[in-house]
This record gives structure tokens, C-alpha cells and sequence, in this order.
């Protein structure tokens, strides 16, 4: 068969092909980049489906529009102005199926073959894949603890006057970065200067540890005349409420939701309408704080175990960021002591003494730091992720 061109730029993804080796006996995994299962609301999730069954079936099991379930975008509208997004009506975004056809709505209206495209560097690996499948020649602005270097990003933008830059400003995945306030008003200033739009994905933001971060780009634009209409902000309910339900939206200028809708119609027609009623219903029963507040407190025991774990077991050969948030640590070899200093060593290694996690290369759209690896502590109870660091010293 003769295939066509586009998959020339994608490989399968790096991570689908590590889950193949985990079926080995008493494993012990870092590598997904999943809730903890254990933490799904399922008594209210339970609840939101049967009102959706109950209260207006009909609407609930039938077709519905293309833009999204009527009483889920007015309670997402609610959900963001809530953190700070005031001004979002339920006209000004659109539900998808996750966040992750959010990416590719957005792959499909903006990029044409040779665009260039900025994302951080290093960035979530779907995104790579997706905006490479439509020819995007992508360019890597690098990031530090703080999230995206703003000065190195302010100069790539003017250098290759990109079509768009994709940032994940709060716990980046991989990175875990946390893009503080003054940058995030920077990004947006320079949107305007530059006339270049800005993609904020923000699936992490609420699974914080102590003080909220700081108001995404979406709600700090209106403190920034001219950056709401240069701004597409992605989000999703997978990490906090349910992947499997397969909810995101997407807030965009007006001209590009509705190339996006359009687009969205030759694919799926519409999301689930019974998952988004599920959704609606959910978030309207005033359930979701209580489930964060749940979500929060067990995620930070588990960040902390395993930053202590590795600096005790690990010491100087390894660095890393405690997070203040998210799902992920993200961490470099040193090669301190003669120790190993290639992740992709390591992840070799790691999986003969039981245990896996994601070697860092992946994640880097050019130029990659083969000495950095992620580790997620989500879906591991603390004795494990005790017991997985330690096998990770011994894989040193």
C-alpha cells in the first residue's frame, strides 16, 4: 500500500513502545502519564450519569452539535471564570474529545507543509507527533524550573516569525515547570508585539500543591490589551475527573473556532454527547472542589516521597525541580561518580531491575538532552515509589 507522505515525519510514540515491555511479573512503573485510577469520583460520576439518563435522555443519547453539549459549555464557561477567566462565554469555546483533538484541530487550521512552529523544548510528545504529521517544521525554545525562557523565546519569534508557539505554562509534561507570573505577562506581551498567536495547554493547572499558580494566559489576557485575540487556550477534564470520559475545550478567536468546528464536523461530527452530559451534570452537582481538594492531597505525598527518595538514593547523580504541581518529575543524569549518564541507558537498565520509566530524548522536537528522563509518581502508592527508586540506585 502506498501511504501518505505526511507519515514520513511521525514514529510511533516512545512511550506506547516502552508499555510493551511492562507485562514483565512485579514491575514497577513510572512511565504512564495516567491519574491514579483509585482517585476517580466514580459515587459522582455514577450520579452525573444517571441524571443525564434520567433528566433529558433523549438530548443525552442523541446527535448533538458540533460546538458541544449546550449545558456543558455554559458550566466549562463557569468552571474557568472560577479561576480567573471571567469574560469566557459558552459561545467563545468549543468541547473536543480531550485536549488532545484540541492539538489537532489546531494542527489542522493553522499548519501548511514548511510552517514553522515554536514548542517548548522539551514538550509533551503528542504534540511533536501531531504538529510534525501536518509539516510543521518545529523550532525548540528552552525552558528552565521557571517554564519557558521568555528572552530566548521573544528572540526565536523574531528570527523565524513562527505561525503559532505552543506552551504548556503550568507543570509542564515533561518538564513539570511552573511558568511564573512575570513571564506569563511577557508571553502575552510579546503576542502582541509580534502579532504571533499563542496556544496555552493548561490539562495540569488545577492539581497544584500549596498556592495556586499563578491565572493562566487566558485569564491574565485581559490585562493585556490585544492578547486575547492572538491566544487559543486548551484544556481538559482528564486529569482531574476522568480520562476515559474524553472531555476537553478549546477558547479561540472567533475566526479560527469556527475553521475548528468545521474540521472537527469531518471528524467525529460531535463528542460523546452522554459524556458531556455526564460532565455537565457533574460539575453543575458542585462536586469538583471536594475531588481536587482529594486529588491534591495524595499527589503531594507522593511528589514529596519521591523528590526525598531521590535525592537520599540517588544524591549528586541526579538533578531535578521539585514540583509544585502536576504529575511528573523531570530529572538529568549528572554522571557524577562514574555513574551512568545516558537516559536511554538507564531506562534499559531500570527495566532489569524492575522498574520503567520515559528516557528524555522524545520529548525534544531537535537538539535532545539524552541525559533527562521523566518519572510520574501519580499512579504509585509511596511504599512503591520508595521501593522503585531504590532498584533506580541500583540501575545507576
Amino acid at each position: 500500500m502506498h501511504f501518505a507522505d505526511r507519515l514520513n515525519n511521525v514514529e510511533t510514540s516512545a512511550i506506547r513502545e516502552l508499555f510493551k515491555l511492562l507485562g514483565k511479573p512485579g514491575i514497577i512503573s513510572f512511565a504512564g502519564g495516567f491519574p491514579d485510577s483509585a482517585m476517580f469520583d466514580v459515587v459522582g460520576i455514577r450520579e452525573a450519569s444517571n441524571a443525564a439518563l434520567t433528566q433529558d435522555p433523549g438530548a443525552a443519547l442523541q446527535y448533538g452539535a458540533t460546538e458541544g453539549f449546550g449545558p456543558l459549555r455554559e458550566q466549562l464557561a463557569q468552571f474557568m471564570a472560577e479561576k480567573g477567566a471571567k469574560d469566557v462565554a459558552a459561545e467563545h469555546l468549543i468541547v473536543t474529545t480531550g485536549s488532545q483533538q484540541a492539538l489537532d484541530l489546531i494542527g489542522k487550521t493553522m499548519i501548511s507543509p514548511g510552517d514553522k512552529v515554536i514548542v517548548e523544548g522539551p514538550t509533551f510528545l503528542a504534540t511533536i507527533q501531531c504538529f510534525r504529521l501536518y509539516g510543521a517544521e518545529l523550532i525548540s525554545a528552552p525552558v528552565d524550573g521557571h517554564g519557558v525562557k521568555t528572552d530566548e523565546l521573544e528572540k526565536l519569534i523574531a528570527e523565524h516569525k513562527p505561525k503559532f508557539v505552543y506552551l504548556i505554562p503550568t507543570f509542564g509534561n515533561p518538564s513539570g515547570a511552573l511558568l511564573n507570573a512575570e513571564r506569563r505577562l511577557e508571553v502575552l506581551q510579546m503576542a502582541v508585539k509580534h502579532q504571533t498567536l499563542i496556544v496555552e495547554d493548561d490539562p495540569y493547572g488545577d492539581l497544584y500543591f500549596g498556592e495556586p499558580p499563578p491565572p493562566s494566559l487566558l485569564a491574565l489576557s485581559a490585562s493585556v490589551p490585544g492578547s486575547r485575540e492572538l491566544l487559543v487556550h486548551c484544556g481538559s477534564l482528564s486529569k482531574v475527573l476522568s480520562p476515559g470520559l474524553r472531555v476537553g475545550w478549546m477558547v479561540a478567536p472567533e475566526a479560527l473556532l469556527s475553521r475548528a468546528t468545521m474540521c472537527k464536523q469531518f471528524s467525529d461530527a460531535h463528542t460523546s454527547t452522554f459524556a458531556q452530559a455526564t460532565a455537565a451534570h457533574y460539575l453543575k452537582a458542585g462536586r469538583m472542589p471536594a475531588t481536587l481538594d482529594n486529588v491534591r492531597s495524595v499527589y503531594v505525598k507522593r511528589a514529596h516521597t519521591m523528590g526525598e527518595a531521590l535525592r537520599k538514593q540517588l544524591g549528586d547523580a541526579v538533578e531535578f525541580v521539585q514540583p509544585e504541581g502536576g504529575l511528573f518529575v523531570w530529572a538529568r543524569l549528572t554522571g557524577a561518580g562514574g555513574k551512568v549518564a545516558d537516559g536511554n541507558v538507564f531506562a534499559k537498565r531500570a527495566i532489569d531491575n524492575g522498574v520503567a520509566f520515559v528516557p528524555g530524548a522524545p520529548f525534544f522536537c531537535a537538539n535532545p538532552d539524552h541525559a533527562t528522563f521523566r518519572l510520574s509518581f501519580a499512579t504509585a502508592a509511596e511504599d512503591k515509589i520508595l521501593d522503585g527508586i531504590a532498584r533506580l540506585a541500583k540501575a545507576l
